[in-house]
């Protein structure tokens, strides 16, 4: 069974990303995993040792995370009552990246799915904060989906890479996953400054070549763009319908999301974005 990880704040954002899980792998034998983590917002380890009202606040919290899941599943079940689905709960007191590490580490999932923003969802901003500390810090494939995106089967996906990445099947497995069960197009970017590739480059690409050889897929070379143009670019030209990026350190991932304000990124990402961590 595929176990996918749903993080909820129990806001529309989070509802969206759940839906958008349920259709996606509507077709697979799933275990979701429904989790919502809650702390109070200010709370202090020697204050809570010695506060029952601290305690009385940790209980009502509990239990009010219980009920918005106990709902949340009445919810899914009346909307996408799938025989091939089953649900668990996860309710607890701790950050959302703490508990997703412990999590995985138990192998309690394969992916995690979740909304771009949190609940404050303040526009303009690209991913909210919890968002890009999950992304940040999973050891495992995020997809990350757009408030306003309503489902679309992936049947055009954009993957762009730098060839600087030793390619394992643990890096193409999802994304091959994913075309194999949508029928999907896998276009390969690959944007470049100076015409020739490295001898490392050069075999990276022939790994890929071999790794996705039985799904559908193209080869793009796109020259003197930056990566962010080429992608809005490349949208503007054909309907893609999901991103998907290794998140391999010091790469241009890095530099695309985590270097840069919002503003100089240049595009707002209004499809899934599907990240995969390059691991050790």
């Amino acid at each position: 069974m595929k176990k996918i990880l749903l993080p909820t704040d129990f806001s529309d954002n989070s509802w969206n990303a759940i839906k958008y899980a349920l259709q996606l792998f509507k077709d697979q034998e799933c275990n979701f995993v429904l989790l919502n983590t809650y702390t109070p917002i200010i709370y202090q380890f020697e204050y809570l040792q010695s506060s029952s009202a601290q305690f009385g606040l940790v209980d009502t919290l509990k239990e009010s995370s219980k009920k918005g899941l106990d709902e949340l599943q009445k919810n899914i079940l009346s909307e996408f009552n799938n025989p091939k689905h089953v649900f668990t709960k996860i309710s607890s007191f701790n950050s959302l990246t703490t508990e997703i590490d412990d999590l995985y580490s138990n192998n309690i999932m394969d992916i995690i799915v979740m909304g771009t923003k949190g609940a404050s969802g303040v526009t303009g901003v690209l991913f909210g904060s919890n968002t890009i500390h999950v992304i940040k810090n999973a050891k495992c494939p995020v997809m990350a989906i757009p408030s306003d995106f309503s489902f679309e089967t992936p049947h055009e996906i954009l993957f762009p890479t730098d060839y600087e990445i030793e390619y394992q099947a643990k890096h193409l497995k999802p994304i091959i996953e994913i075309a194999q069960n949508h029928i999907s197009r896998v276009n390969i970017i690959h944007v470049y400054t100076s015409n020739d590739l490295t001898e490392a480059q050069q075999k990276n690409k022939s790994i890929l070549e071999t790794s996705i050889k039985n799904i559908a897929h193209l080869f793009h070379d796109i020259k003197n763009q930056n990566v962010p143009e080429a992608i809005t670019n490349f949208q503007l030209k054909a309907r893609i319908n999901l991103l998907a990026m290794i998140n391999n350190k010091h790469s241009f991932f890095e530099n695309l999301f985590f270097k840069s304000t919002i503003k100089q990124i240049g595009f707002h990402l209004n499809i899934p974005f599907l990240v995969i961590p390059s691991g050790k």
